[in-house]
């Protein structure tokens, strides 16, 4: 589909015309992510648009760092409602995926009528630059999202080996090693992939033969458009200093695992700061960060509850 001066290749299943419901992927993932899902929404009634996120996939990848800007993300989304002739649509995101479609009601509000957040929650806008915020938390410690603001080292170091990086990628330890969290965050020269020890195996949610559509998607592709979007953290805190909607007034899902080690730097405490309409928050004991994938049935349910609502 082409929408807002990019094309995207999306995964789309359901009756035309009936409700919407839009499923954007994080880093590094693709629609595929979603596969378990798209499936299981269409059947429960609704039209399902799953796309490859501008820079990942089969879809363009713009070369300016700008491009990745939050504001284009959203009206990406926007530009696939108009393409289906839909008014409105649900949004639900996972992980990256997720900062969009929390902001898609704050930039849109007219265009999306309920938010479902996987692995991120709604979190508020920092006081400074989040690139600042994220210092001023971390200090000389090693924190990966600032690693990935320079051009060049991330991008190098992640596509030396793809295969290798999704795997240490998709085997992210548990919240609670304390030894990997210690390795991840000590100071010092060492890259991201050089602190996450190799598994040497899958997950076991995640089969050979996925797990190459992944590594064909982004030893084709790289890394370098997918980490441009996190060069976008300071332009979107300027962006979203004065969105349409103050905060977020659509019904609004967040799905979490307790085993999910993102989840000790978002603040969840704090979503009220930014919802003010109908608010779930749904911890799945035990699961880790990849849950579309992890606990698919678990996440079908509680989607298919929530949009039916």
């Amino acid at each position: 589909m082409h929408t807002n001066g990019v094309a995207l290749q999306v995964t789309e299943a359901g009756e035309p015309g009936a409700p919407a419901v839009v499923l954007l992927h994080g880093f590094p993932e693709l629609a595929y992510t979603w596969r378990h899902q798209v499936r299981a929404l269409a059947d429960a009634g609704f039209h399902v648009l799953a796309p490859d996120q501008r820079g990942y996939g089969g879809s363009d990848r713009p070369p300016a760092v700008e491009a990745y800007a939050v504001t284009e993300l959203v009206n990406d989304v926007v530009g696939l409602l108009d393409d289906i002739g839909a008014d409105d649509a649900a949004v639900v995101g996972h992980d990256f995926g997720a900062v969009v479609a929390w902001a898609a009601p704050l930039l849109h509000p007219d265009r999306f009528s309920a938010v479902a957040g996987l692995s991120l929650p709604p979190v508020p806008r920092p006081r400074v630059p989040t690139t600042e915020a994220f210092r001023r938390v971390f200090g000389d410690r090693f924190f990966y999202i600032l690693y990935f603001q320079q051009p060049g080292p991330a991008d190098a170091e992640l596509a030396r080996d793809p295969a290798t990086t999704l795997r240490k990628l998709f085997a992210t330890p548990p919240a609670d090693d304390e030894a990997a969290a210690l390795r991840m965050l000590a100071p010092g020269p060492a890259g991201f992939l050089d602190r996450i020890t190799d598994p040497g195996a899958l997950p076991g949610w995640l089969d050979q033969a996925d797990f190459d559509v992944y590594t064909d998607a982004f030893t084709r592709g790289g890394f370098t458009a997918p980490l441009n979007w996190y060069r976008c953290f300071d332009r979107n805190w300027e962006l979203t200093a004065d969105t349409p909607a103050a905060t977020i007034e659509v019904p609004a899902l967040f799905v979490g695992g307790t085993a999910d080690a993102t989840l000790a730097y978002t603040p969840r405490h704090r979503a009220s700061e930014v919802v003010t309409g109908p608010y779930r928050e749904v911890l799945l004991e035990g699961a880790g960060h990849w849950l579309t994938e992890e606990c698919p049935e678990a996440v079908n349910r509680l989607l298919i509850e929530f949009l039916r609502v």
